[in-house]
Order: C-alpha cells, then sequence, then structure tokens
C-alpha cells in the first residue's frame, strides 16, 4: 500500500459529539503554543470557531481542558488543564489503538482497491 492511510475517530456520547480530530489538534495546539487564538490560526481556523470549541469541550466535561487569561498589557494566554491533558493522551492512546487493531482489515481493503494513479 503505498497510499498513507488515516482513520478518523469521532466519540459520540448519546446523538453529541464529544469530541474528535479538529478538537484533539485543537488541544495539541493549544498546549503547543499556550493561545487559544495561535492554536485557532494555525489550523486555519477563526478565533471565534476556536473559542467556540473551546467553550463546547469546557461545558461537555465535568471539569474545563482550557484554561485561559485574558489578554492585555502583561498577555493572555491559555493551557491545558490536568483534565485537558488527561483527555487528549486517553485519545490518542484510543487513536494508537485502533489503529494497531484496524491494521489487517486496513490491508485487507488496500489490497481489493483498483488503481486510482489518475483519480482523485
Amino acid at each position: 500500500m503505498s497510499d498513507p492511510v488515516s482513520l478518523r475517530l469521532r466519540l459520540l456520547f448519546g446523538d453529541r459529539l464529544v469530541f474528535g480530530p479538529g478538537k484533539g489538534e485543537l488541544l495539541q495546539r493549544i498546549a503547543e503554543t499556550g493561545s487559544i487564538a495561535a492554536a485557532g490560526r494555525a489550523m486555519g481556523m477563526s478565533y471565534k470557531r476556536a473559542w467556540a470549541l473551546v467553550e463546547e469541550m469546557n461545558a461537555a466535561f465535568r471539569a474545563p481542558l482550557v484554561a485561559s487569561a485574558r489578554g492585555g498589557a502583561g498577555g493572555g494566554g491559555a493551557q491545558l488543564t490536568a483534565e485537558g491533558q488527561e483527555v487528549l493522551a486517553a485519545y490518542r492512546a484510543l487513536l494508537q489503538a485502533v489503529e494497531a487493531a484496524a491494521a489487517p482489515q486496513v490491508a485487507r481493503i488496500a489490497g481489493l482497491l483498483g488503481d486510482m494513479s489518475g483519480q482523485k
């Protein structure tokens, strides 16, 4: 299999999307940049959308996943809380387990694919 395969895992509890790849990446980038705005920019996302996702995550979990401080002369910022770090670590571990478990079946399906070199 020459083309990389990616799995996208979304966790739904009832009919609510609680966590998926976008929120996982947003948390990762907040951890890296210390900023919701910078994390959103790095993902090509508006500040408003990034904030909405953070608020959605903070509301969905027992404790907030992101703690933020207002900007100003001293500068603002954001960081993952202990709960945010735990959710991100658990999601990453789940992805690794799913990818490992799925690998034989993904290879099986890939082996049945036709030549897609000229197609999108």
